[in-house]
Formats: C-alpha cells, sequence, structure tokens
C-alpha cells in the first residue's frame, strides 16, 4: 500500500552567548532524570522525564509511535543548564490510552499539562515528526511562554487538510498487522545505508505502542489543517530536519514568514538518534538565537 510522503512525515513524521551542550559521551555525570506523572484534562495518566533546572525550559515531543525515550541524549546533554522535559504521549510509551478523543490538539492540550504541572515561565518546544505539529498545537494554548517551537525532521511541507481516507488506510494496515506495517514504515524513515543498530533500536521503541493506541492516533487525525495552525502561531517556527525529504522553506515561508531550518546531511528521519552530537549542537544553537530575539 503506498502511503504520501507528507503523511509519512506528519505522523512519525538556550545557552548564553556560545554555550554549547556536552554531546552525548561527554555529558555531565551529574545530571539526574526524574520519571514523574501528571493528569491530563481528560483523567489519562501522562508519565514523563524531567531534568536539571534553567530557563528557558526545553520540552521535547516524540513522535507517532516513538515515546520519551527517542530524547534520552538530549536530556543528558541539555539538562546541565536547563530544566529538560521529554513526555510519552497517550497511547505511547507509559502513558496511558484510555481516552475516548484523540486528535493533534488533543496532545497539544497533554504537553500544555506537563509544562503547567512543572510550572516554567519560558519554555521552547521541540517536536518530532507528528510531534511538531503537536508543539504547534501547545503553543497555541501557551500564549506569552513559548519561545519558538523548533521541529525535528518535520515541517517540510505545511499540509492543508489530512485526508480521512489516508489515516483509515493506515490504521486498519497496523490493526491487520502490526508488524509488517511497522517494518514497511520504518522501511521510509531511514536512509539505505543507515546504522543497522540505529534502525533496529527505533523500529524495538517503536514496537512497544499498542495496537488500538495506534489506530485511534492514526483516526484521530482526519481532517487536521497543519496550515490552519501554523497561521495561527505568534512565536517563531524552526526545523532542523535531516535530507532524506526535501523541506521547501519557500513555500512554508509564504504560511509562516519567520521560519527557518537547518538541514544535516545525510541523516533521516530520526536525526538526534543517528547523529546525536551534532543535533546537539544545532540545537543549542537554535535555542541560543530563540532567546536573543
Amino acid at each position: 500500500m503506498c502511503i504520501s510522503k507528507v503523511f509519512v512525515i506528519l505522523i512519525v513524521v538556550a545557552f548564553i552567548g556560545t554555550a554549547v551542550p556536552a554531546a552525548p559521551g561527554g555529558e555531565p555525570p551529574d545530571v539526574k532524570i526524574a520519571r514523574k506523572t501528571c493528569r491530563a484534562a481528560d483523567g489519562v495518566e501522562i508519565v514523563y522525564s524531567v531534568a536539571g533546572s534553567g530557563e528557558p525550559a526545553l520540552v521535547f515531543v516524540h513522535g507517532g509511535l516513538a515515546n520519551r525515550g527517542f530524547w534520552d541524549g538530549q536530556m543528558k546533554a541539555f539538562g546541565s543548564r536547563h530544566k529538560v522535559i521529554a513526555l510519552d504521549l497517550p497511547g505511547h510509551g507509559e502513558s496511558g490510552a484510555g481516552r475516548t478523543k484523540w486528535g493533534l490538539p488533543e496532545f497539544g492540550a497533554d504537553v500544555k499539562a506537563v509544562i503547567d504541572a512543572e510550572r516554567p515561565q519560558k519554555v521552547v518546544l521541540f517536536g518530532n515528526s507528528m510531534g511538531g505539529p503537536v508543539a504547534v498545537e501547545a503553543a497555541l494554548l501557551l500564549p506569552g511562554r513559548v519561545l519558538g517551537v523548533v521541529g525535528v525532521d518535520t515541517f517540510q511541507g505545511f499540509t492543508e487538510t489530512i485526508q480521512a481516507e489516508e489515516v483509515r488506510q493506515r490504521a486498519e494496515a497496523f490493526e491487520k498487522d502490526y508488524d509488517a506495517a511497522l517494518k514497511s514504515m520504518i522501511g521510509l524513515l531511514f536512509h539505505k545505508d543507515a546504522d543497522p543498530a540505529v534502525v533496529e533500536d527505533a523500529a524495538r521503541r517503536m514496537s512497544g505502542t499498542p495496537p488500538a493506541a495506534a489506530k485511534a492516533m492514526f483516526l484521530g487525525m482526519a481532517g487536521y489543517s497543519e496550515t490552519a495552525a501554523v497561521r495561527r502561531l505568534q512565536p517563531p517556527l524552526r526545523a532542523i530536519n535531516g535530507d532524506l525529504y526535501p523541506t521547501d522553506v519557500a513555500a512554508n515561508r509564504r504560511i509562516k514568514p519567520d521560519f527557518e531550518a537547518v538541514f544535516m546531511k545525510h541523516v533521516g528521519h530520526y536525526p538526534m538518534l543517528e547523529r546525536p552530537g551534532e543535533f546537539n549542537r544545532l540545537a543549542a544553537e537554535v535555542v541560543a538565537g530563540l532567546t536573543k530575539e
């Protein structure tokens, strides 16, 4: 079954001065990561990790079928200078799945619930793949508190509307044979010569998402307009993208004039996993720029 490029990307798809965080392997040894929980507006339990202190807080949102563990390298690297938060969206990781209404706005409200629980005054929101528009939705609920939204291999081109038939087909594929559907999707998210260990690790993590939650997530995206949400976004919008799929910067700027993107060469959908040191350096530079605006 074919799947559009935009759909793949949407689904799975600051340091003062020049300070840059230590790359994984050289991270400060005193960064401690705590596991915490809070409740979504509908009562679903949200599990999240938090490390460090300092503003702006950096909040990391994973993509569809992923979990907060995709950001472990950033928790350690940035925790010596910032409060760093990574959450499991409902239906993913350790968070609950007992909700009746699913969608990107609901996920955005989940991110807000975690931020409200931790009470930072200023935040920068990072979102990988589907986490990008989720971060936009969260920012819309946090006026005056978000310095910027940073997409991670997402926002290649803003979607007008996600078609119901497309998400229905994808939901049915995962419901019928989760392992086969996941294997097919993973093949679209990495360069052919990507490190097999990284690919296998991503697949292993994603295999833990319950099929019922995956189906509900997909179906909840029907009718969503990323373009409409981005048009309402006041804080700056940035992206750190790989080059597996091209990013139409010019077209994006017609929707969000302040959109800027930096690119990692020969990197796929999870740059924070494939080349964490380079990704952390670029993320630090983006955060530093946002704090000066």
